[in-house]
């Protein structure tokens, strides 16, 4: 992905692969915030903290940096029966326009149904869309870029894009596995890989939202991969 995706600000839009071993904390409630590290250095880079009434009720999320600036606020539409939630930047106020949109594609389905994401036109990004494909509840997922122009041009050059050729791989969830022990961790730890040039405040902003609109429905059919991506597809990942 030579082209810069930015969603929330340049500054997340590294030239690099990156990997961020996301990690759910504890609080006030079990699960009720999250850190992201740098996988290659150990420091923070994103966190979120939730108060006050527990991750389950949560209507607005707030994404920081580490020293606790808000980044991204995410809040729930109510009524929404696809789990609509939207996206601003910094600290909401009052009238601001969302940069962008996450809904599951049908109220049927659960997870198999998929996952949507609208960027809006702003001053900070250009209008596109994206599908997330796979499990958050298994840990195994991945964004796509559903720029066609993009993906066609990108084709010519030789780029990888999806099984179907509608997308191309700008992020994606794993589970962690220790590298000394190599032992899968729990659910509760679990890498982000991200693409170069692509919005990194904005793929975990995602996070965010379908820990709530997925998160651990699921966890009981764990030996289900059904509905997991398949890594035979020509679609790579952000690691290949």
């Amino acid at each position: 992905m030579e082209e810069m995706i930015v969603v929330v600000g340049e500054t997340y839009c590294g030239a690099e692969e990156r990997q961020l071993t996301v990690r759910k904390t504890s609080v006030f409630y079990p699960g009720d915030g999250f850190a992201a590290y740098e996988h290659s250095t150990g420091e923070l880079v994103f966190r979120v903290d939730t108060y006050g009434r527990g991750p389950a009720l949560a209507t607005d999320l707030v994404l920081m940096d580490p020293s606790g600036a808000s980044i991204l606020t995410l809040r729930k539409k109510w009524p929404s029966l696809h789990q609509r939630w939207e996206g601003y930047l910094g600290d909401r106020m009052e009238g601001q326009k969302p940069l962008f949109t996450v809904k599951r594609s049908s109220i049927f389905g659960g997870e198999r149904a998929g996952v949507v994401v609208e960027v809006h036109d702003t001053d900070h990004a250009k209008g596109t869309e994206y599908r997330i494909e796979g499990s958050f509840a298994h840990r195994c997922c991945r964004l796509l870029y559903l720029d066609n122009k993009s993906v066609e041009d990108r084709d010519e050059q030789g780029s990888t894009r999806d099984a179907a050729g509608v997308g191309i791989v700008a992020a994606e969830i794993k589970r962690k596995v220790d590298e000394h022990a190599h032992v899968v961790l729990s659910k509760d730890v679990f890498c982000l890989h991200i693409r170069p040039h692509f919005d990194a405040a904005f793929a975990m902003g995602l996070v965010l939202v379908l820990d709530q609109i997925s998160g651990d429905d699921d966890v009981d059919n764990v030996d289900d991969f059904s509905a997991l991506p398949d890594d035979n597809q020509d679609a790579r990942s952000p690691s290949s």
